[in-house]
Formats: C-alpha cells, sequence, structure tokens
C-alpha cells in the first residue's frame, strides 16, 4: 500500500466527515453567505482543526467561492492548500530520527493510554528495516503488563528489551539499558517511559529524574524525547505539549490512533500552534502502521475527492 492510500484510509472518519459537510455547506446556495461560514466554521472548529486555521480556511473559501460560483470541488481544494501551507513542506529531515555516530537514546513520553509502549516498538522495527540495529527498554515499570507487552513486541520483532521487575527503578532500569546498548553496539535505544498526567508534578520530577540517568551514561542523551499524543482527545493535546515541553524539552511529536477518530485536525491545531514538528503518526496497529507525517499526503487525504 503506497503512502496516500495509509493516510487516506487511516484519515478515513476525519475525511469523510469534512468532505461531506464541507460540500453541503457550499453546495446549497450561490452566495457564501454569514451562515455558510458559520457551519463551516463550526464543521473545521469540530474536527479540531484549531481557530486560526480555521478562520484561515473560511476566508480562502468566502472568496473562492465568490469568484468561482461556489463549486465543491475548488472549495476542497482551496481547504486543502490552506492546511498543506500551515503545516509546512515534506521536510525530510523532520521524518528522521537524531542519528549519531554512536547510541542514539530516543525517549517515548505521554499520559496513560497514548500508546508510548507500541510507538516504541515501531518506531525500533521501522529503524531495523532501515538496516540499524535497536534496543528496547521497559521504563514503566509501574504497570507490568507496559513490562509484558513491550517484552512480547520484542521477541515478535526480534528486537532486545531491557526490563526489570514491577515496581523497580525506572532510572535504574534506564541506566542498566544504555550501558548494555553502549555495550552491544547498538544504534538506538527506545525508552519506554510510564504514563503520568502532565498536571502532576511529582511525577514529571521523576521523569526529569529519568532524563538525567540518561544523560550522564550517554552523552546528553535523550537525544530525542518524543510525546506520544492519543489523537482522539483532540485539541488537549495542546496543554499536553505545552506542560511536559516545560519539564522535558521534546524534539517532536507522534500522534497515534488516529484511524480511529474524527477529530484528525488536530494534527494541523498542534503543528500551527506549538513549535514542534509531528514526526510519526499512527494510522493502524500493524507494526508498519506508524507512517513518517508528510504535510502534503495528510492534507490530500483530509480533503480528498474521488
Amino acid at each position: 500500500m503506497g503512502l496516500f492510500s495509509k493516510f487516506f484510509s487511516g484519515l478515513q472518519k476525519t475525511q469523510s466527515k469534512l468532505s461531506g459537510e464541507l460540500k453541503r455547506i457550499v453546495s446549497r446556495s450561490p452566495k457564501f453567505t454569514e451562515d455558510n461560514a458559520e457551519e463551516l466554521e463550526a464543521v473545521l472548529l469540530a474536527s479540531d482543526m484549531g481557530f486560526a486555521v480555521t478562520e484561515q480556511i473560511v476566508d480562502a473559501v468566502r472568496e473562492q467561492y465568490q469568484s468561482s460560483g461556489g463549486q465543491a470541488g475548488d472549495v476542497l481544494q482551496v481547504a486543502q492548500s490552506v492546511v498543506e501551507t500551515s503545516l509546512g513542506s515534506d521536510d525530510e529531515q523532520t521524518k528522521r530520527l537524531a542519528k549519531r555516530d554512536d547510541l542514539t537514546v530516543v525517549s517515548l513520553v505521554g499520559v496513560n493510554g497514548a500508546g508510548k509502549t507500541t510507538t516504541a516498538a515501531k518506531l525500533a522495527n521501522r529503524v531495523k528495516t532501515e538496516g540499524a540495529n535497536p534496543m528496547l527498554a521497559a521504563c514503566d515499570t509501574f504497570r507490568a503488563a507496559a513490562i509484558e507487552q513491550l517484552n512480547l513486541w520484542g521477541n515478535r520483532l526480534d528486537i532486545p528489551v531491557v526490563s526489570s521487575e514491577y515496581g523497580a527503578d525506572p532510572a535504574s532500569v534506564a541506566h542498566d539499558a544504555v550501558k548494555s546498548a553502549l555495550r552491544k553496539g547498538s544504534d538506538y535505544l527506545f525508552i519506554d517511559t510510564a504514563g503520568r498526567l502532565h498536571t502532576k508534578h511529582n511525577l514529571m520530577r521523576e521523569l526529569e529524574k529519568l532524563h538525567r540517568v540518561i544523560s550522564t551514561n550517554s552523552k546528553g542523551g535523550p537525544h530525542e524525547t518524543l510525546l506520544v499524543v492519543d489523537a482522539s482527545i483532540g485539541s488537549n493535546a495542546l496543554s499536553q505539549a505545552r506542560e511536559f515541553n516545560k519539564s522535558v524539552p521534546l524534539t517532536g511529536l507522534v500522534i497515534t490512533k488516529l484511524d480511529g477518530t474524527s477529530k484528525g485536525g488536530m494534527v494541523v491545531a498542534i503543528q500551527n500552534e506549538l513549535d514542534l514538528p509531528v514526526k510519526f503518526i499512527g494510522l493502524g496497529e500493524q507494526a508498519d502502521d506508524l507512517q513518517p507525517f508528510s504535510p502534503t499526503e495528510y492534507a490530500r487525504a483530509l480533503f480528498f475527492q474521488e
């Protein structure tokens, strides 16, 4: 399956709602009225597109509608163009994880249920298919199932996992994992951290401690800190990103579960309002369903016309 097909398939819930409603609104009247504008705004905000980009789309659609008689196809193209522009170019560098001559440590952070454990495994699998030698570390020692889950992924993908017992000190596990990865000549070490609410300051301090241990043992690691966000929470992801970024500076975001929500516009809001690149998006449950983010393909998939 090609990249666009994956994006289109994964974003179908958002796409069908956005395109269908947009066509319905603009095809009703030969003029673009304020009622039309309010309806269009409501639809875009319901997909969590964000206020700034929503206003840009409404203004561009109004102008296009007035100049072309409101052809629905043209309007969808206008919306696609606005979204693509707001997301920036398809910069290959933003899709790649930092690559060092020695070990690159990647920390996955976020709240409970965002999909950090699965994302760690899928990222490790991605770099392995590209020829790198990855390792996984089960530093979520508060959830026994997380340790078991990561070990199952490791066995399935033939990727080594460093883990300990339930209740062990996460920083100690991270220390052992870095030492093991360096000793075995791994290219990447993916750290699965425990889920924590960004409002719980004691847990955020614990995460800072874990990162200090990693830094001490891996020449300034973690070299990537990726916030894993569940797409279904929509615009709430913005506050999560802001608060996590205060404690552990983020290098990018991974948006998971986009295939199960109609709030796919939240990717636009996040990238538009925060100075953080969306590096990967999750479009399914299989190991290869985590895809590098492409603004062009994403915008096409949101407003695709049969």
